[in-house]
C-alpha cells in the first residue's frame, strides 16, 4: 500500500513538473526554459530538499519511463506523412548520419582519454549520442558502467537541446536536412522532438538520423572504442 501511495505521488509531481515547465516555456520561450531542462531541475531540487532517494521516487517513475519506447514509436507519424522527401534524401541521410556517429563516438572517447578517464568511464561514454536503451546495450558490450550510460545520453540530450540553437547560428547551419542530422546523431530523441516543435521535416529528419545511428554505433562501437584506446 505505501509503495502504492509512493508511486503515485511519483507520476502525479512528475506530470505536475512537466505541466508547469511547459506553460514557463510558453511565457518565456528561450532555449534554456525548455520543458525537458526545467522538469528535470525541478524534479531533483525536490528530492535534494526532502532526502528523497532516487529508488523511491523510481517506484512511480517507472511507470513514465517505461512510456520512452512508445513516445519514440509516435515519432513514426512525422516520417509516414515526410516519407516522399525521405526517400530523395536516402544516401544524404546514410552518409551524414555515419560520419555523425563516427564523430559522437571519436569525440566523447578521445576528450575523456586525454583526460586521462578510467577505461569503464569511457566505455559508458563512447555511446552518448544515441538513444538510452541502446547506449546501455552498448556499454554492457563494452564494459562500462550502464547506469552512467543512461546519464550520459542525458546529458547529450538536453545539450543539444539547450546549445542547438547556438550551433546552427554559429555555423550558419539553415538547411532543414543538415540541422536533422546533427540533431538526430547528436542528441537523439530529445533531440528530434524538440526539432518537431519547429519543423515536422526537420524533426522527420532527426529521427530517422536517431535510428540509422543506433544501428551504426550498436555496429561500429566495439572496434572503433578499442582503436582509439589502443
Amino acid at each position: 500500500m505505501i509503495e502504492l501511495i509512493i508511486g503515485l505521488l511519483a507520476i502525479v509531481g512528475t506530470c505536475l513538473a512537466y505541466i508547469l515547465s511547459v506553460r514557463l516555456h510558453a511565457k518565456w520561450n528561450v532555449t534554456i526554459t525548455a520543458p525537458v531542462i526545467i522538469a528535470t531541475i525541478l524534479i531533483i531540487c525536490v528530492l535534494l530538499v526532502f532526502q528523497i532517494p532516487y529508488e523511491t521516487y523510481m517506484i512511480g517513475g517507472q511507470w513514465i519511463d517505461h512510456l520512452l519506447g512508445p513516445a519514440v514509436v509516435a515519432l513514426a507519424y512525422p516520417l509516414y506523412s515526410q516519407r516522399e522527401t525521405l526517400r530523395k534524401l536516402l544516401i544524404p541521410l546514410l552518409v551524414g548520419t555515419s560520419l555523425g556517429a563516427v564523430v559522437g563516438i571519436s569525440s566523447g572517447v578521445l576528450m575523456a582519454k586525454w583526460a586521462k578517464f578510467d577505461e569503464s568511464l569511457i566505455y559508458a561514454l563512447s555511446p552518448k549520442s544515441v538513444t538510452t536503451p541502446v547506449a546501455m546495450a552498448v556499454t554492457e558490450t563494452l564494459g562500462g558502467i550502464i547506469p552512467l550510460a543512461a546519464v550520459f545520453v542525458m546529458f547529450a540530450g538536453i545539450g543539444g537541446v539547450m546549445l542547438h540553437n547556438l550551433v546552427f547560428r554559429l555555423f550558419r547551419l539553415d538547411h532543414y536536412l543538415g540541422r536533422g542530422v546533427g540533431m538526430g546523431s547528436a542528441s537523439h530523441a530529445i533531440g528530434s522532438a524538440t526539432l518537431m516543435e519547429n519543423s515536422q521535416l526537420e524533426g522527420s529528419v532527426s529521427t530517422v538520423a536517431m535510428v540509422i545511428s543506433a544501428i551504426v554505433v550498436s555496429v561500429i562501437a566495439p572496434a572503433l572504442v578499442s582503436l582509439l584506446l589502443s
